[in-house]
């Protein structure tokens, strides 16, 4: 016999409708209290008849995940993670892909193709993002990237100027001064790299240095190819840099990989940092050291921003401008004696 929401309840000591609120993500619960609803669900294989309940709200129980690379690792670990959150709140993701290009993301925030969504997670990169909140209304949708829509939408991102300055001040703090950056990307409107490069000057200015465009690099994509151009460019001029901070660990480790067929030694000759960790940063020789987003917590943000306006009668949530916590993981491409972490 299939668990009911009253056994759940009853197991965990909580009225149904916390249960509820738990199963939905309709309202913001305790963590403590959460645990113990979904140590009940998981002991007694509670499933809610998703049918039933979405008849009732006039709700699917499908989202939209929108982003611009599925191949990107960053984006694939990140995507991972909102379906596993979704999850828990038995919400099904249906994901696409923009390729960054301003008419599919458009489509998408228009619902053009038939698809029927309680919301949207979107991290755009041809779309300014008060056009995405324009055009989104009234479907409920969250941001993830730099760019806010002035209170209009919900906004889930990391403080990318104070994350690349502290990536650059690491590399200061090495004795290093003629740091390169590689990322710069003003063909695009999301203002990531925009933001990258203004941590990058800044540090650099703070330690005295004026920041040179020689040393800057502009890319097409953020691949591992761009980032090994690059790289090739930088070694090819007059002065070669004794340092780089990639704005992306894929652009890093094409760089970390030319610095091999080049014959230059990283750490020793050339220090490497890149931003995302992602897994093949662990295991690329040497390590690399890299800017670490806390994805986990930006999908359960993003997650709990939609659900708190999917389940407002009238959709009137004030806008959230959320920036989740980063931190420097150091390795080997930075400091020969690093530990893989």
């Amino acid at each position: 016999m299939s668990s009911s929401l009253k056994d759940v309840a009853a197991r965990a000591g909580v009225s149904a409708r916390t249960v509820s609120n738990v199963v939905n993500g309709a309202a913001r619960v305790s963590e403590e209290t959460r645990r113990r609803v979904q140590e009940a669900i998981d002991e007694l294989g509670y499933r809610p008849n998703l049918a039933a309940r979405s008849l009732r709200a006039g709700r699917t129980g499908i989202i939209g995940l929108a982003i611009p690379e599925l191949h990107s690792p960053y984006f694939g670990e990140l995507a991972g993670l909102l379906v596993d959150e979704a999850g828990r709140r038995s919400w099904t993701v249906i994901i696409d892909q923009t390729h960054g290009d301003a008419e599919a993301e458009r489509r998408l925030l228009k619902g053009d193709g038939g698809r029927v969504m309680d919301g949207l997670i979107i991290s755009p990169w041809a779309l300014e993002a008060q056009e995405v909140a324009d055009i989104a209304r009234p479907l409920p949708v969250v941001l993830l990237g730099e760019r806010n829509a002035q209170g209009r939408a919900d906004r889930v991102t990391v403080d990318n100027v104070a994350a690349a300055d502290e990536a650059t001040t690491h590399l200061l703090t090495l004795g290093r001064r003629r740091i390169a950056a590689i990322g710069l990307q003003p063909h695009l409107a999301n203002g990531t790299a925009e933001q990258r490069a203004e941590g990058y000057r800044r540090a650099l200015r703070r330690a005295g240095l004026t920041p040179e465009p020689r040393w800057e690099r502009t890319v097409e994509a953020l691949h591992r190819e761009d980032g090994a151009r690059a790289m090739a460019e930088l070694l090819d001029g007059d002065a070669v840099p004794d340092a780089v901070f990639a704005f992306t660990d894929e652009l890093a480790l094409g760089a970390l990989h030319m610095a091999h067929t080049r014959g230059v030694r990283v750490p020793q000759e050339l220090a490497i940092v890149g931003f995302d960790d992602i897994e093949d940063g662990r295991y690329s020789h040497p390590a690399l050291t890299t800017v670490s987003p806390d994805k986990r917590q930006i999908a359960q943000r993003a997650l709990q921003c939609l659900a708190d306006r999917i389940y407002s009668p009238s959709n009137e949530v004030p806008a959230s401008d959320l920036t989740v916590p980063h931190r420097l993981v150091v390795r080997g491409s930075t400091d020969p004696g690093a530990r893989v972490s």
